[in-house]
């Protein structure tokens, strides 16, 4: 049985971040946790009570949360009608990263989902604050980012974006392997290539990669960098036709020096395709 914790904000994006996993994962039993946290900067959605503070604030803003959550499970229930899945809620006061946190010390979880946009969130901020913010601040847990309102499309190619520096082993890429047998999908690995030929540790890696792969259908691709990653990447994305990409998150890596970049010039890339970012365990 997967635990899946989904935190969501009651927008569009959250809802439809939570309906991709769902059909995502159709075929497994899954336990689905759906987190909405608050505090005194949540704008309350009734506005004739926007003049409350302090404790009635925080009351009326708890009420909200779990009457919220309620309708998310009854409407993902009827949406989803998978009797392999069972979903919970959990409506918590804090700081959106701080809680994800400690649910992780107290429960465990195969995955993270969210939406990379929500209700307060702009169109041209990289990923979403939140979903970048977690990221950065947890590396037990693989993330899965969910872009705007898409409709499920079953993933039958995936990227997989490497370094070959690390974050090749069986034991980091396992979800992306999960993913890759529950649907059928090909996995195109993507090396951006900043010096001509690949170290030692970095062939040895490669070949590590391509054993952990083995059961799966896959290919390598070299890209010379010229400039932007980003833009290397999205144009492998659209020529490839990429249904899911995945990185490692690990300090000074790819994803690192993605995600240092507070606001992605292009993001077409961050709009069309959901995104998997993996803890470093090697």
């Amino acid at each position: 049985m997967k635990n899946i914790l989904v935190a969501t904000d009651f927008s569009n994006n959250a809802y439809c971040a939570l309906f991709y996993v769902t059909k995502l994962l159709a075929s497994e039993p899954c336990n689905f946790y759906l987190l909405n946290v608050f505090n005194e900067l949540t704008p309350l959605l009734r506005k004739k009570t926007k003049l409350l503070v302090g404790k009635k604030l925080l009351k009326k803003l708890q009420i909200e949360s779990e009457e919220n959550l309620t309708s998310t499970m009854h409407k993902i229930v009827l949406d989803n009608e998978n009797p392999q899945h069972q979903f919970h809620t959990l409506s918590k006061k804090g700081i959106l990263t701080k809680i994800i946190l400690n649910t992780l010390d107290t429960n465990h979880f195969d995955l993270i989902v969210m939406g990379n946009k929500g209700l307060n969130e702009s169109a041209d901020v990289f990923f979403g604050s939140n979903t970048i913010q977690v990221a950065n601040k947890i590396n037990e847990c693989p993330i899965l980012a969910i872009p705007g309102e898409m409709e499920y499309k079953e993933p039958k190619e995936i990227a997989f974006i490497t370094d070959f520096k690390n974050g090749c082993t069986k034991n980091t890429i396992e979800p992306l392997l999960s993913i890759a047998s529950i649907t059928s999908a090909q996995i195109r690995v993507l090396h951006i290539t900043e010096e001509e030929i690949l170290n030692t540790q970095q062939e040895s890696n490669r070949k590590l990669l391509d054993i952990c792969l083995k059961d799966i259908d896959h290919t390598f691709y070299w890209r010379q960098l010229f400039g932007d990653k980003a833009i290397v990447i999205h144009e492998f994305i659209e020529k490839l036709n990429i249904d899911l990409y995945a990185m490692v998150n690990r300090p000074h890596n790819i994803f690192e020096k993605l995600t240092h970049e507070p606001v992605i010039k292009d993001v077409s890339l961050y709009a069309k395709t959901p995104f998997l970012i993996l803890p470093s365990r090697d």
